[in-house]
């Protein structure tokens, strides 16, 4: 397993880390994701810590809690073994107070997550979305108390726009409160809007990049090929309208690359796509899902080996957007204002 610095701090993670998200199945949503039970759960974090991928992320709204327990379940008994992170904001119980990042919420829910975790600390808690109803003092304070209280260790957000972010980050740094150090944000190669403004940010202002769905919702799978039908199996039949769209052509031509470079080395088409976002600029960890032992490994093997800088460049150009303004007109001033990738 290869290890990364979170961010400007000094907390060290795995590049990869196993997302939660098929843990329980407690709706037809997470059911289309998967349904891993505790036992099952157990056996994927067995295969994770012997492979050296320490890092397990969850969330509130996963499976209403769910796969919350199951993941504390899982990791009983070698809670010093791993890392912990999960989120926290979006709606998680029908009281007026049961979404955002207030006071009274974030508190709560730590809480509840601790409870589910059976653990006393969280190495990680993210905020999973921007909440523009309560003061960004307020939510930073909340997270600075529940740091001193010893119930977090560092703090993320996830979901973020450009200026949800920098308006935090500096109000963190005008009243000495906690900085964001991880930004979970959706990143793959048919989704690369990350790089516009958020991976700028990061790299001025050292926060890392946690990726989910790092294979577009289920789009880089190797199963998904031009003229042929989408497999039976894909979560994408309930999924497809709830996530990132993508244009079918786009898709395909991506693909297309993804497969001619996966044959020249020898790899998967998911190990490709994982390989090619850890050589991203402010990627510090890629979040990985598996519904069984078989997927788990396969994506395992996205770290050990480098793309070559020829196939690096194929898959750019396949992948490759244009760019909304103003970023379309910053790139004529590279000379002083240089993209972060081309």
């Amino acid at each position: 397993m290869e290890f990364r610095r979170l961010g400007r701090s000094g907390f060290i993670v795995p590049a990869l880390s196993l997302g939660t998200g098929t843990f329980g199945g407690g709706n037809d949503f997470f059911k289309a994701w998967g349904s891993t039970d505790a036992q099952g759960a157990t056996r994927l974090v067995d295969v994770c810590l012997e492979a050296g991928l320490s890092m397990f992320d969850s969330a509130d709204i996963y499976s209403a809690g769910l796969a919350e327990e199951i993941l504390g379940q899982a990791i009983a008994g070698r809670r010093h073994q791993v890392i912990v992170s999960t989120k926290a904001t979006f709606r998680s119980g029908d009281g007026i107070n049961d979404v955002g990042s207030s006071r009274h919420h974030l508190i709560d829910a730590c809480e509840r997550a601790l409870r589910r975790l059976g653990t006393d600390y969280i190495d990680l808690f993210q905020l999973h979305g921007f909440d523009a109803m309560t003061p960004v003092e307020e939510t930073l304070g909340t997270l600075d108390d529940l740091i001193r209280g010893g119930k977090i260790r560092y703090v993320g957000c996830s979901n973020f726009s450009g200026w949800h972010l920098m308006k935090s980050l500096a109000a963190a740094e005008r009243y000495g409160l906690p900085r964001y150090v991880a930004h979970q944000a959706y990143y793959s190669l048919v989704g690369r809007d990350y790089e516009a403004e958020l991976m700028p940010l990061g790299l001025d202002q050292g926060v890392g990049a946690v990726v989910w769905s790092p294979l577009g919702w289920g789009r880089l799978t190797g199963k998904i090929r031009r003229g042929q039908p989408l497999p039976a199996n894909s979560r994408l039949h309930a999924t497809a309208e709830q996530g990132p769209q993508v244009e079918e052509t786009y898709l395909y031509d991506v693909v297309d690359a993804l497969l001619a470079v996966a044959e020249e080395a020898g790899k998967t088409v998911p190990q490709v796509a994982l390989n090619w976002l850890l050589q991203r600029p402010t990627v510090a960890n890629v979040i990985v899902g598996a519904r069984d032992e078989a997927q788990l490994r396969q994506n395992l093997g996205a770290v050990g080996w480098t793309l070559a800088s020829d196939q690096v460049r194929r898959l750019d150009a396949a992948s490759h957007r244009p760019l909304p303004y103003p970023y379309w007109h910053q790139a004529g001033f590279a000379e002083r204002n240089p993209a972060p990738v081309n």
